[in-house]
């Protein structure tokens, strides 16, 4: 490269070659590329900003993903053992046999009441695995009184969690079944309607299935889904009980004299006219889901809960310290479930028995409260769901 210089009246003037002009050139447009990429790179105000900021997206929408995987994951099943429901909704026409037995025991004395079993009708209404309905006493529909017996169940049926919520509201048309007094002949007194014996129950349970992909608990008692191979599963829950037991033992003492001829002397455990008990629980049980045919399930459950129960009654101090009814207590309870099911994912019969169990327990004052039903249903689901359409369709 070859450079010359020559002096005019306004300076120098720069002789510069071909060559040399060209390195220049390039260097300059260099200069300028290099310019624009520090510009639009450590700018606050570029577009590589704006795609900087967007980097949190994918963490929104892992926590979705995670949120969604983690509802989706209650209702995840084994499609190998269990078949998905085809439809959104359902309804079910429900018949209820139930029967119910109350029994107080002290050290020498015991009285056991049982109402006349009860026939009750309603309807229910499902969407997916919640389903609720209403069900009243065909022979004495009464809802103003303690007579009018009542009951209103609610359950959540998923496969991972299960939830009961119930109310019942016994009535007061409990019969004397029972009657043992040392030295006095009962036979007199048993089979006689006893008014003086209310009974009232809220309570809820919640429940988990370990082995929900492959066993159906829904499959038994909510036809949301259909077992294909039998299979069992371990399940354990939480649980809280009210219950509120009216009881006049001046009735008791009553009907004792008149019908037995004698002056009877009726235990001191059973002078209490309200008690209030409050129940919570930790269960655990097994349940097994039998496919002996082609749609057909059999299902038998058993859970036993570990009990700890807290009651207020009426009894005044000197009465409960004499007998030791602290009734603060730890004690056993159960519940068992059977049912056999007939489902096509369409139309659906079956037959189910839920049995409950609560005791209470002390030195010298013991109750026992065993209350159950037998269901006969018939229903129909439908609103078919879009994934069967597709199905359907193609």
């Amino acid at each position: 490269m070859r450079m010359t210089m020559q002096h005019c009246n306004h300076g120098w003037v720069t002789y510069v070659s071909p060559r040399t002009a060209h390195a220049v050139l390039a260097f300059r447009r260099l200069y300028v590329v290099f310019y624009f990429f520090v510009l639009f790179t450590f700018s606050p105000l570029n577009v590589f900003a704006a795609d900087t900021l967007q980097v949190e997206q994918p963490d929104e929408q892992k926590e979705m993903s995670w949120l969604r995987r983690t509802i989706r994951g209650f209702s995840k099943i084994d499609e190998n053992y269990v078949e998905q429901q085809h439809y959104n909704w359902s309804v079910m026409l429900q018949a209820i046999y139930s029967f119910d037995y109350f029994r107080i025991s002290t050290d020498d004395q015991s009285i056991s009441f049982a109402p006349k079993p009860s026939v009750k009708a309603g309807p229910y209404f499902g969407w997916r695995w919640v389903f609720a309905g209403y069900t009243f006493d065909l022979r004495n529909i009464r809802f103003g009184g303690k007579k009018g017996k009542q009951e209103l169940d609610f359950s959540i049926y998923a496969a991972q969690l299960g939830v009961d919520i119930y109310y019942r509201r016994t009535g007061s048309d409990y019969k004397i079944r029972n009657v043992n007094i040392p030295g006095v002949d009962t036979h007199s007194l048993e089979g006689l309607p006893f008014e003086g014996l209310y009974i009232a129950t809220t309570g809820a349970n919640l429940y988990y299935i370990f082995n929900h992909q492959r066993f159906s608990y829904p499959a038994a008692f909510a036809q949301s889904t259909c077992q294909k191979i039998s299979c069992g599963s371990w399940m354990a829950g939480v649980g809280y009980l009210r219950n509120r037991l009216d009881f006049d033992h001046d009735k008791l003492k009553e009907y004792a004299d008149r019908y037995t001829l004698k002056d009877v002397e009726v235990d001191t455990g059973f002078t209490f006219n309200s008690v209030r008990y409050t129940d919570v629980n930790l269960s655990a049980g097994y349940a097994y889901n039998w496919v002996f045919a082609r749609n057909w399930l059999f299902c038998s459950s058993l859970s036993l809960a570990l009990a700890y129960k807290k009651t207020e009654g009426d009894m005044n101090t000197s009465k409960r310290k004499h007998l030791g009814l602290d009734f603060d207590n730890f004690n056993i309870d159960g519940i068992g479930r059977f049912g056999l099911v007939w489902n096509n994912t369409r139309w659906y019969a079956g037959a189910s028995a839920i049995v409950r169990v609560y005791n209470y327990h002390k030195q010298h004052f013991a109750t026992n409260n065993i209350f159950g039903s037998i269901n006969l249903y018939v229903g129909y689901n439908f609103g078919l769901r879009s994934a069967y359409k597709k199905k359907k369709q193609n």
